[in-house]
């Protein structure tokens, strides 16, 4: 009889340890990561060695993370005085989706924008990956660059660095920004 109790009592004790445990959706902590950064920009520098990547290198690299909510997140990347890019990650149905939002100068959008594409995996609370969407695919092939209709993106963040990444086959391109160091808010970005 006394097993029983002890049984009873063990159970009644994990069972209400489990009610207390709530189970975190690791976008929704990856979206609270951003949002943490909101209103802070900061330097960053490419990390890769690729060739392609040398005029991006030699440029002054900021991003700063300016709109914010838990739904959605804009967030201007300037590369030297050229303030036409803008990553947009968004909270769908299905999960998160990165769009590249590239304008001109005076606010209309090039030939070249909105690509990206939505999450396939839950990722983690520090990292999500993007594989090229549909509407991506056909615009790339429509404009030429069907090189980089296998591309999947990467955002990264901990406590020191954000990460931003394209890859695919004969390419992979990274910026590392330093999040211990904020810097001045850039000038605004293009149609943002």
């Amino acid at each position: 009889m006394k097993t029983i109790m002890k049984i009873a009592a063990l159970t009644a004790a994990v069972a209400s340890l489990s009610a207390c445990h709530t189970h975190t959706n690791p976008q929704t902590d990856f979206m609270a990561k951003l949002n943490a950064l909101c209103g802070q920009s900061f330097e960053g520098k490419v990390v890769t060695t690729d060739k392609a990547d040398s005029g991006f290198a030699s440029e002054r690299l900021v991003m700063h993370v300016k709109e914010c909510s838990t739904e959605r997140m804009a967030i201007p990347f300037n590369v030297g005085e050229n303030r036409s890019r803008t990553w947009l990650i968004t909270k769908t149905d299905n999960g998160l989706r990165l769009k590249h939002d590239h304008r001109h100068e005076d606010g209309s959008h090039d030939e070249v924008t909105m690509y990206g594409g939505d999450t396939e995996t839950l990722g983690s609370a520090n990292k999500q990956s993007f594989p090229v969407d549909q509407f991506s695919i056909d615009m790339f092939n429509k404009t030429g660059l069907t090189a980089s209709v296998t591309n999947v993106w990467h955002v990264h963040i901990d406590d020191n660095t954000f990460s931003y990444q394209l890859t695919r086959e004969n390419r992979n391109f990274k910026v590392d920004f330093d999040l211990s160091q904020p810097v001045a808010t850039p000038a605004a970005s293009w149609g943002h």
